[in-house]
C-alpha cells in the first residue's frame, strides 16, 4: 500500500465500486502485520514514500523468505540487501521472477516499473574495487523509480577518466560517489557540479586506510559544499536520500 494506491482505494468506496468492509479489509494489516519474529511495516510506502527494505544479515532464511513474501503480497517492489547465498537460494525457489544481482548483494522482484524521480541518479565509483558498493546504490536507485547512469573506475589516480564523462555528470540531478583508499573523488565531484553530492566511503584501501574510515574522514572534511557523507559501504542508504532528492 502507497499513498497513491490508498487514495485510489478512498476514491473507490466514495463511488461506492469498494464497500467500506472490502477497503477495511485491504488495509487491516496497516500500520503494521505481526509475524512474531517480524513486524512488517506495510504503512512505510504511505509514510515515507518508500516500501521496506530488506537487510538481510542476522535473519534466518525462513524468516527472509516469509518477511520477502508478506511485501510482495501487497505488490510493491520489494528489495533485500546483503542477503546470505541461503536466503537468496530459499527465495529464488519460490520467487522465480526474482532478480539476484550478486555484485550487489541484492535481490529484487519488480512489480511496479513507475518511474518516481525528476532526473538521472549518476552512480559513480572510485576504482573497481569500489563497484560492489557503488552497484547497490545503482540497483536500489533503480527499483525506486529513478533513471541512473552508471559510471565506474574514473577514480583521481587517473583524472582524465572522470572528465571524459563531464557530459554525464552535468546531466545527472544528483550523484552518487563511491570511493576507498583517502577517498578524495568526491571532493573532486562535487568542485564540477551545481548538484547534490552524496559520498560513500568504501571500505577499500591497506592499513592505514583503517577499513573505510581514512576515506570517512577525508570526505566529512571535504571542501566542496556539495557533498554530504552516509556510513562506510552504504550504498543502499546514499541511494535512498538521492531518490528522496530526485522525486523533489
Amino acid at each position: 500500500m502507497d499513498a497513491n494506491r490508498l487514495k485510489a482505494l478512498l476514491e473507490q468506496v466514495r463511488a461506492g465500486a469498494v464497500t467500506p468492509d472490502d477497503a477495511l479489509e485491504q488495509i487491516n494489516t496497516l500500520p503494521f502485520e505481526e509475524l512474531g519474529f517480524a513486524k512488517v511495516d506495510h504503512h512505510r510506502a504511505v509514510r515515507v514514500g518508500v516500501p521496506e527494505v530488506i537487510f538481510g544479515p542476522g535473519k534466518a532464511p525462513e524468516h527472509f523468505l516469509e518477511i520477502f513474501t508478506r511485501l510482495a503480497e501487497r505488490g510493491n517492489n520489494v528489495l533485500a540487501t546483503r542477503g546470505s547465498e541461503e536466503q537468496v537460494a530459499l527465495t529464488l525457489a519460490r520467487f522465480h521472477m526474482a532478480e539476484h544481482n550478486q555484485l550487489a548483494r541484492t535481490l529484487v522482484l519488480r512489480q511496479n516499473r513507475e518511474k518516481l524521480g525528476k532526473g538521472i541518479i549518476g552512480i559513480i565509483s572510485a576504482g573497481t574495487s569500489d563497484i560492489p558498493v557503488a552497484e547497490e546504490a545503482a540497483v536500489t536507485a533503480d527499483v525506486m523509480g529513478n533513471d541512473i547512469t552508471r559510471l565506474f573506475d574514473v577514480g583521481v589516480a587517473g583524472l582524465h577518466r572522470l572528465l571524459s564523462h563531464s557530459k554525464e555528470l552535468r546531466q545527472a540531478r544528483v550523484l552518487v560517489v563511491c570511493a576507498g583508499m583517502e577517498g578524495a573523488l568526491p571532493s573532486v565531484v562535487g568542485g564540477l557540479v551545481a548538484v547534490p553530492v552524496i559520498a560513500v566511503p568504501t571500505s577499500v584501501g591497506y592499513g592505514a586506510a583503517f577499513g573505510g574510515i581514512a576515506a570517512l574522514l577525508g570526505m566529512i572534511n571535504s571542501c566542496a559544499s556539495n557533498v554530504s557523507v552516509v556510513n562506510i559501504d552504504n550504498g543502499f542508504g546514499a541511494a535512498y536520500v538521492a531518490s528522496l532528492i530526485n522525486r523533489i
